[in-house]
């Protein structure tokens, strides 16, 4: 069976600075990945850079609706899951939710791999808030493992 994780947040930016902060190579690096190797597009194979871990790795674009929705898939050796972007305004704002699906829910280790990505994209999400609310771009990577 297919299990999830969401997280949702609201940034006081409109939708349309929010959508550029995630497909926008250059500003991606403020907030999550160090960098993306190109804009993200429909049908597109995108590669993550995260220069701290010395690591990269590939997305599948698999939706785009401009200021609205991005869907892309990522992971592999089976571990393959989409995630689901919803950007919707709200009064001179953004309530932007993420959701992760594809996570096998008969995986003995799905407890904590659910606690995982619901942190990582809690993170993320609030990496993306203070980038696009206050300039902040030195959140990303701060974590200690």
């Amino acid at each position: 069976m297919d299990t999830q994780v969401s997280a949702k947040m609201k940034i006081r930016k409109p939708a349309n600075e929010v959508f550029e902060a995630f497909v926008d190579p250059e500003k991606i690096g403020n907030f999550w990945f160090s960098r993306s190797s190109e804009r993200w597009q429909q049908g597109k194979t995108v590669t993550l850079r995260y220069d701290k871990y010395d690591a990269e790795g590939n997305i599948s674009v698999l939706e785009i609706e401009e200021n609205k929705k991005i869907v892309f898939s990522w992971g592999g050796n089976g571990q393959e899951t989409v995630v689901t972007i919803t950007l919707k305004p709200l009064n001179h704002s953004t309530v932007i939710e993420v959701i992760e699906s594809g996570l096998q829910e008969d995986d003995p280790d799905i407890a904590s791999k659910m606690m995982g990505q619901k942190e990582g994209w809690v993170y993320t999400l609030t990496c993306l808030k203070g980038y696009l609310e206050n300039g902040v771009n030195t959140l990303r990577a701060s974590l200690i493992h």
